[in-house]
């Protein structure tokens, strides 16, 4: 990733930490995968998170838009 998606990651974290539905962060859970949702930094890179213990949020993986489809398509 480049510097500037990292910025941008560091900026959609901080929102998020405040507010996991932010409207900017389009959070929805992720289709086939009961528990698991997304959020959008840009337009392209994705961030897919969870609760655990129902009361920690753990920040499973960030990547480009495909790790949705690679994420849905996973066991």
């Amino acid at each position: 990733m480049t510097h500037e998606e990292r910025r941008q990651i560091m900026e959609k974290i901080e929102l998020f930490e405040d507010d996991p539905f932010y409207p900017s962060l389009r959070s929805k859970k992720i289709k086939g995968k009961p528990g698991y949702f997304e959020f959008s930094v840009n337009m392209d890179i994705r961030i897919i998170w969870y609760y655990e213990n129902g009361r920690v949020i753990v920040l499973f993986k960030i990547g480009h838009h495909d790790i949705i489809e690679k994420f849905a398509k996973e066991n």
